[in-house]
């Protein structure tokens, strides 16, 4: 009919659209790209897609996909002639395009080094914790720390559901889609922010007993772990936020925001932790406490780029309501995932009590080993999230083969940086044990640790890029199994097995860790190539 309607752009601004009906399952047709300066159809036609859902090549050519891509940033407008804005390459870069080695590094380095920053945290609490308290404190730490990476892995599993669609979706040049996705992910992290910090301020001290752990080490880590729960929130939100962007195609406004929660972190703590002049002497719960302030800077600086339109996504909360069909798109695509990192995370949890019975220095060593590998897996980590979103905008484009061509470009990388961190590890783990604990005693048990451990994360990383580029592409179970199988099938029993019913005592559970990080590689190759995972259907 003639009627016409108002309704808001993704800037704010009201357009003129013709009654349209729509089902609410999708973003609604009002933001779209004509909010953002692109001319468009009234219908803005989806990718064309094969029969068993495989994007063909010709989706990169819909109508409107490459003015999408590089169109002025929603809700600025032209700036006078002779006074051209500088844009970061970043909001404009159209990745499925050029050189795939070029468009892998170009992402993957500042995912690099925000992985790394992402763990300094840890890292420092346990450096202050074992240089200036003692063995006890740095095993407490560490066990806490284990609990709280598994309710963050569990919530960063929904992040891949949210990255899988939003990455689809940019690809294919349905910016109005990704924005609506972003806001929807939202509303499932403050919910489970909620949940978790009510669990962790009333169950604590009963998680900790749990795992077997003396009575000693309890009471000095419950108020740090309460205290890391009840921040779990602004962590999480900085953390979906910068995955929103990446998923988007920028990585380096998260990196900024990472580096300035980190470096407040680093400057908090030990003030909170020494409690010098006027400040507060918290003791180890103030290492938590220098944490959730921190996050919060961190947060104001991914929303800023999101809210504002200084990225290709540009959300705004004016005509918000909750997507039900959305919803459970999100939870389908990221439940398995969630569950994934729930397996991860329970499965180092339950090898607390296999290490426990062997003392306070084993299981201080075990923890350092988890923190070791988290901090040199850096680079695997920050190529996987590359490769993954290339590999869902090349298929939100119907780029099959580039999509391929991205996880081998990826493996090749990670290999060589891993091979050269395992030959670090294996010639000076000594080195790396010292910047924890200066303890002869824990450096004596904790060495042999680091060294069969380093053998297997030879080849940690290329499972880590696999499982990443899967995810991102919506093949989400297939990760899911793998890891119940090589986790909870084979570490968890061949561990308790080499330990207790072997001459190699705690000796036999790194070379348990180590033989599980080997299978899941050898598990992963053939689903590769047999391209199932390029069928996952992410889009309506």
């Amino acid at each position: 009919s003639g009627r016409r309607f108002h309704s808001p752009g993704c800037d704010g601004r009201r357009v003129h659209r013709p009654r349209a009906r729509h089902h609410r399952s999708h973003a609604p047709d009002a933001p779209s790209l004509a909010a953002e300066g692109v001319a468009l159809p009234d219908e803005t036609p989806r990718p064309p897609s094969n029969e068993d859902g495989t994007p063909s090549p010709g989706a990169r050519d819909v109508p409107g996909r490459d003015e999408a891509l590089s169109a002025p940033l929603p809700g600025r407008g032209a700036r006078p002639q002779g006074r051209p804005r500088r844009r970061s390459e970043y909001v404009t870069r159209d990745l499925t395009r050029g050189s795939v080695p070029r468009n892998l590094w170009f992402l993957a380095w500042p995912q690099v080094v925000e992985g790394f920053l992402n763990v300094v945290d840890q890292v420092a609490d346990l450096f202050w914790a074992g240089r200036y308290v003692g063995a006890q404190a740095l095993a407490g730490i560490g066990v806490s720390q284990h609990y709280t990476q598994l309710v963050m892995t569990g919530r960063m599993g929904l992040d891949m559901g949210m990255q899988a669609m939003i990455a689809r979706a940019i690809g294919s040049g349905q910016a109005a889609l990704a924005n609506h996705i972003a806001l929807q992910a939202f509303s499932l992290t403050i919910i489970f922010s909620v949940l978790m910090a009510t669990v962790g301020v009333f169950f604590a001290e009963d998680l900790l007993s749990l795992l077997g752990i003396g009575e000693d080490v309890v009471n000095m880590a419950a108020l740090y772990l309460q205290i890391q729960f009840v921040g779990f929130g602004t962590q999480a939100l900085r953390m979906m936020a910068g995955s929103a962007l990446q998923a988007a195609g920028d990585p380096l406004t998260p990196m900024k925001a990472t580096m300035l929660s980190r470096v407040a972190h680093l400057i908090l703590s030990p003030l909170l932790f020494f409690g010098p002049g006027p400040v507060p002497d918290m003791g180890v719960a103030g290492l938590a406490a220098g944490n959730i302030v921190a996050q919060v800077l961190g947060v104001v600086w991914n929303f800023h780029a999101l809210f504002t339109g200084a990225s290709r996504l540009h959300l705004t909360l004016r005509g918000y309501y909750v997507d039900f069909p959305l919803l459970r798109r999100l939870v389908r695509i990221g439940g398995p995932a969630a569950l994934t990192a729930l397996e991860r995370g329970l499965v180092n949890l339950l090898m607390v009590p296999i290490v426990a019975p062997f003392g306070d220095y084993a299981v201080a060593a075990y923890a350092l080993t988890r923190r070791l590998e988290m901090a040199t897996m850096m680079g695997a980590m920050g190529l996987g999230r590359a490769s993954g979103t290339l590999v869902g905008q090349s298929l939100g484009a119907g780029l099959v083969e580039r999509a391929r061509e991205t996880i081998l470009w990826a493996l090749g990388y990670v290999t060589l940086i891993r091979g050269g961190i395992t030959v670090l590890l294996i010639l000076f783990p000594t080195f790396f044990i010292g910047i924890f604990s200066s303890d002869p005693e824990l450096a004596d048990v904790a060495a042999n640790w680091v060294r069969i451990q380093a053998v297997g994360g030879l080849v940690m990383g290329a499972g880590m890029v696999f499982a990443q580029s899967f995810n991102v592409a919506g093949a989400t179970v297939a990760p899911m199994i793998v890891t119940l199988i090589t986790m909870g099938g084979v570490q968890l029993p061949l561990a308790y097995g080499l330990s207790h019913w072997t001459d190699l005592g705690q000796y036999g559970i790194p070379l348990a860790v180590s033989v599980a990080m080997v299978g899941r590689v050898l598990l992963y190759l053939p689903y590769y190539l047999s391209g199932r995972w390029l069928r996952a259907k992410v889009l309506d």
